[in-house]
């Protein structure tokens, strides 16, 4: 059992930055695969990245390569997204999520997930 907080979302302006962090509590923590889903009004919760059980092996989101980063740490049972150059089109609430299958980039293969927090960047 694995639970999740995510933290850091907020406003910001095109061209900025956040960083946002999920904190993830569970013995079985390092064993994951982790990712950041997003969810915009009205849309589909679509996949931003994905960060192999050991850190080597990243996956992401055609829309946000090369400005976002996902990162963990396994000893402080923690997974950021670094997100730069951030764009209108990135407002959506954002989701840490945990699962089993390797740098998977479909929601339902993940098996816990965080409440989500809020990402607006304005124009």
């Amino acid at each position: 059992q694995v639970q999740l907080v995510e933290s850091g979302g907020g406003l910001v302006q095109a061209g900025g930055s956040l960083r946002l962090s999920c904190a993830a509590s569970g013995r079985t923590f390092s064993s994951y695969t982790m990712g950041w889903f997003r969810q915009a009004p009205g849309k589909e919760r679509e996949f931003v990245a994905a960060l192999s059980w050991s850190g080597t092996n990243t996956y992401y989101a055609d829309s946000v390569k090369g400005r976002f980063t996902i990162s963990r740490d396994n000893a402080k049972n923690a997974v950021d997204l670094q997100m730069n150059s951030l764009k209108p089109e990135d407002t959506a609430v954002y989701y840490c999520a945990a699962g089993s299958y390797e740098l998977a980039q479909i929601w339902a293969a993940y098996d816990y997930w965080g409440q989500g927090t809020q990402v607006t960047v304005s124009s």
